[in-house]
């Protein structure tokens, strides 16, 4: 077995569900800290939803060198219904030349990767020039108040400046190292309260059932095209990811419809526009309403500079 498969099925086998970390960068942190990494565990968060962030950094042998991290995370989402899975997702099992259990392909593989990387180049080169470091969290798949943002406003107060930074975020179509994503579509996300008014089904002149009337709404915003698109990015998406209304019971108009959703945006919308598409259609809809937003970050582009290149030259060598 490879020392990386190996690590990864470590990973693998703690049962790190979001905010909880299981151990994962307590064992990252030993292989780092065995070839000369200074490592920082950083805890954040209120009592109930506590996160843990790593940030590990091995210092070149030039002061002005610049600074590789690799970024990532240790949660892994929920597993849903265990009675879907064919084996317990928190062991890792190989069958017909695949690893299956949660985190196989986000991210645990990607850490693993990074560190066996990270601990085969040390080796080979230990008065390497420029710095490395690790940037870690286990609040990716959640809200990520908590996470990466915190460790990142830390290293600017400090000074610290990352030059360069590589994600581990499965980003293969076909095959490993078939795409590079060099940016990030933005993230809006919106919570829709659509008011009606309680009745009892027998009597429905009596109510205004909200759910019959945001149906055509809805079809319209899953219809829309919000963009087309470019060269990069494919084209802005909508999706609905909760639909809830009522009291429980089966014999009442609900009084209330709150549906969450979310929009996964190219460089050719903004916030503000996609904020607008929607108020307009609802609006049409004579629906009365309010929306809370939660803007999760602006998508962005980065050119093709050294990284990229470095990282193409990588991938056809070695794949």
């Amino acid at each position: 077995m490879t020392s990386a498969l190996s690590l990864t099925k470590e990973l693998i086998a703690c049962r790190s569900v979001t905010p909880a970390d299981g151990g994962c960068q307590e064992l990252m942190a030993k292989r780092l800290t065995a070839i000369g990494f200074e490592v920082e565990t950083i805890v954040s968060g209120p009592k109930e939803f506590q996160v843990t962030n790593l940030w590990a950094m091995k210092r070149g042998s030039n002061p002005k060198g610049k600074v590789l991290a690799f970024a990532g995370h240790t949660d892994v989402v929920p597993t849903g219904p265990l009675e879907q899975w064919t084996n317990d997702p928190f062991i890792p099992t190989e069958r017909d030349q695949f690893l299956y259990g949660r985190g196989a392909a986000d991210m645990k593989t990607s850490l693993a990767g990074f560190v066996v990387a990270t601990e085969e180049f040390v080796k080979t080169h230990p008065n390497h020039s420029g710095s490395i470091a690790f940037l870690i969290t286990s609040d990716e798949e959640g809200p990520a108040h908590d996470g990466t943002v915190i460790v990142c406003d830390l290293l600017k107060k400090r000074g610290q400046k990352l030059d360069y930074c590589i994600i581990g975020e499965p980003t293969s179509v076909e095959r490993l190292g078939d795409m590079i994503k060099n940016g990030r579509r933005g993230s809006l996300s919106g919570k829709l309260k659509v008011k009606g008014v309680q009745a009892h089904i027998a009597y429905p002149h009596l109510g205004r059932n909200p759910i019959h009337e945001i149906a055509p709404a809805l079809a319209a915003l899953v219809a829309k095209e919000w963009d087309h698109g470019n060269q990069y990015f494919q084209p802005t998406s909508f999706q609905i990811s909760n639909v809830h209304a009522g009291t429980g019971a089966n014999n009442i108009i609900p009084g209330e419809l709150v549906i969450d959703f979310n929009f996964r945006f190219s460089t050719e919308s903004t916030p503000e526009q996609l904020k607008a598409g929607v108020e307009s259609i609802l609006r049409e809809a004579n629906l009365q309403f309010s929306i809370d937003w939660t803007l999760g970050g602006e998508p962005f582009l980065t050119g093709d500079g050294e990284l990229a290149g470095a990282m193409r030259e990588a991938i056809l060598a070695e794949t």
